[in-house]
């Protein structure tokens, strides 16, 4: 009998600059993560929501920070209305692990739960893909993130 293992989605780039400077972006949310961002993203505890109308509304909250090395956030709240079970990211983990690289940084992006299996896995890995790879990555190597293509 084989076992079946979970494959979470997860996206990486390596870029000059520090861990700290890679960090810092990270944490410019509403800079990077196009869409409408109300709260703080800066202090464990806080929470913050993310609205992309009509079709996702997710609050994230901030479980854990260490400075240029990792951020955490928990969703608490999720509401995806292009798919069967709008509460699909409830309970996941949004994870960037920031570590030096010889000339630069790596970020690693892992959404802890957004897996294969998930109706959303095609659309948010995605936007994943764009979000991270893309408009984060662009802030961090020009000052500026990249506008939602959507």
């Amino acid at each position: 009998m084989s076992q079946q293992t979970r494959t979470d989605y997860g996206t990486r780039f390596t870029v000059e600059q520090t861990p700290e400077e890679v960090y810092a972006a990270v944490l410019d949310v509403g800079t990077w993560w196009t869409g409408e961002i109300e709260g703080r993203a800066d202090e464990v505890g806080e929470e913050f929501t993310y609205r992309h109308p009509p079709q996702h509304e997710t609050r994230q909250r901030v479980v854990e920070l260490e400075p240029g090395r990792r951020v955490v956030w928990r969703v608490v709240d999720s509401r995806l209305t292009f798919i069967a079970e709008p509460d699909e990211w409830t309970g996941t983990e949004i994870v960037f692990e920031i570590a030096p690289t010889d000339g630069g940084t790596e970020l690693r992006f892992t959404h802890v739960g957004l897996v294969p299996d998930n109706e959303c896995y095609g659309a948010c890995s995605a936007g994943w893909s764009h979000y991270v790879g893309g408009s984060l990555r662009s802030l961090v190597t020009t000052g500026v993130g990249l506008p939602d293509p959507w």
